[in-house]
């Protein structure tokens, strides 16, 4: 699944497309909303909030999208053909461009002032210009008995972060993923650095957290499972966290990680 800082980009892709334009194509392809049509309002912006997308437009009304693990949007200059079938969702353009939702998780078109029932529950956004680090750690603490590898999954404590930057952080703090929040000495530290990763991610596409963006070398575990650690030589270790059906990949090296 796309994470914060994918999602970042995402939307400053669709801010350059269609802010400050007029709509001559609304095109929503799911069942709730197929009627709608948002021709001739101009899109005001597009934010992201967490690994959600708010495109607002003239009205009062939002266009709400979620890329979940498939989806994605394609920019691509006006009355290009799109793709056959039913992967396209959604397309929003005008006499320039268009933006083509393909395989998004999530389509809905509600009221500005009803963001809130949709994105409301999110915890503090990483990437977010209102991002307040004292109310991530307070909302993990809530929970000191939960593993930090699941809390930090939990969008409702920190809106962004996913299994990359979960691995990534837990490895650069030398955390052990199961180990339970109440029991992390610098919870202050480990949420700081988790959003300096997505921070220093987001104006380019690709994960790098080691500082070299070679593809082989940018990460420290994850995507490396079976394989010697780069600081101790220990085998990266491959598992699973979390509830069926809700699991998720997790990757730690067990000799900087120790239990």
């Amino acid at each position: 699944m796309p994470e914060g800082d994918a999602v970042y980009r995402t939307a400053a892709r669709l801010r350059g497309a269609l802010d400050g334009r007029t709509l001559t194509r609304s095109d929503f392809r799911v069942p709730q909303h197929a009627t709608a049509d948002l021709t001739g309002r101009a899109v005001l912006t597009t934010l992201s909030r967490g690994k959600h997308l708010l495109t607002r437009v003239e009205g009062g009304l939002t266009v709400h999208t979620h890329l979940r693990m498939d989806g994605s949007w394609l920019v691509t200059p006006a009355g290009r053909r799109t793709a056959p079938g039913d992967r396209v969702r959604l397309i929003l353009a005008n006499a320039e461009w268009q933006a083509v939702g393909v395989r998004l998780g999530m389509v809905d078109l509600v009221r500005t002032g009803d963001e809130a029932r949709l994105v409301g529950h999110l915890g503090p956004d990483l990437l977010g210009a209102d991002w307040d680090p004292g109310e991530a750690v307070r909302r993990l603490r809530a929970a000191p008995g939960r593993t930090i590898g699941e809390a930090l999954l939990d969008q409702r404590n920190l809106a962004g972060i996913g299994t990359i930057f979960r691995a990534e952080t837990l490895f650069l703090r030398g955390v052990w993923p199961w180990k339970k929040v109440g029991e992390i000495e610098d919870l202050d530290g480990l949420v700081a650095l988790a959003q300096r990763l997505l921070d220093a991610n987001k104006a380019h596409a690709g994960t790098v957290t080691t500082g070299d963006r070679r593809p082989a070398n940018a990460t420290w575990v994850y995507g490396r499972a079976g394989r010697p650690c780069r600081r101790c030589g220990t085998r990266i270790s491959r598992g699973e966290m979390g509830m069926r059906p809700q699991e998720r990949l997790i990757l730690w090296c067990a000799g900087c990680q120790p239990r």
